[in-house]
């Protein structure tokens, strides 16, 4: 406990020292979170499939272990594990040159965009918040925001089990009053699914289509409980705003198809995170009053 109270009181001394560490954090969770991204959307899909199975009555195959921990790292093309040095967060990236040591082949630059990202912005909440409860937590927030963004920008997916933990904790976290009222999260993520769950059925029956995921509903519930329903305004503002806009290059620099779906969750994780560093200056800015 004293060590620890030396290392705060260092830290606390030495900002720069307390940002550098994040940055280092930031780096090994970001490899982390590469892992969820490239295989939970797996690991629900072989869970999905097994269930299905069952109801079915057909026989379920055993699969060989695959989690978040097993196998061990390896390379998506050929397979081959990875060496210690090989799976170093961004410093292995660049050693290999963006390709696989074995098979040469192209490892996505996903994998350093997201450790170099993970950091960055690891770096910006300590900056932001200083050293405090405040801060653990804001940092568990963005680096979740972060891991549901890259999952459906790749899988078009908002998995249940990362949105159900984050909007649970954020009412948890809140009913200390940490970033909002418990009143305010309450209200926040009641309010966050109701709107686009209306927006969803509106669309729905005036197009015939769903424009929006059940994924998009839980993760604004998520959004806000932890940030209160003052919050709602300007991060559908932004992620709509955003969406919008990326919609509308797509079409025009690219010839997207009109119809196609596009990945809702990336404008909403940027918005909430934006929020959280700035909401009240762009609240007051837009809206003319802080939240």
């Amino acid at each position: 406990m004293a060590f620890l109270e030396s290392l705060i009181d260092l830290l606390r001394a030495q900002p720069w020292l307390a940002l550098v560490c994040t940055a280092v954090l930031g780096l090994i969770v970001g490899s982390f979170l590469n892992v969820v991204v490239q295989r939970l959307p797996r690991m629900l899909e072989r869970d999905w499939q097994r269930q299905s199975r069952e109801m079915l009555g057909l026989e379920v195959q055993e699969e060989a272990l695959f989690n978040l921990a097993l196998p061990p790292s390896q390379c998506p093309a050929c397979r081959h594990p990875l060496r210690v040095r090989d799976n170093l967060p961004l410093v292995g990236y660049l050693l290999l040159r963006g390709r696989c040591r074995h098979c040469h082949g192209a490892i996505s630059p996903r994998y350093p965009l997201l450790e170099a990202l993970t950091a960055l912005l690891g770096v910006v909440v300590v900056a932001h918040f200083g050293l405090s409860w405040q801060t653990v937590f804001a940092l568990c927030f963005i680096w979740a925001l972060l891991a549901l963004a890259a999952i459906d920008l790749e899988q078009q997916l908002v998995p249940d089990t990362l949105t159900q933990p984050l909007l649970w904790l954020g009412l948890l976290l809140n009913t200390q009053h940490l970033f909002v009222s418990p009143g305010n999260a309450i209200i926040g993520s009641a309010a966050g699914y109701l709107l686009l769950w209306s927006v969803y059925w509106i669309f729905k029956l005036l197009s015939g289509r769903e424009g929006l995921g059940q994924g998009d509903l839980k993760l604004l519930a998520a959004l806000g409980a932890w940030l209160g329903w003052q919050a709602l305004p300007l991060i559908v503002l932004l992620s709509s705003l955003s969406g919008a806009l990326t919609g509308l290059a797509l079409i025009a620099l690219r010839g997207r198809d009109r119809h196609a779906p596009l990945p809702f969750g990336p404008f909403l994780a940027t918005a909430g995170g934006i929020a959280l560093l700035w909401g009240q200056a762009l609240s007051a800015l837009l809206f003319g009053g802080a939240f």
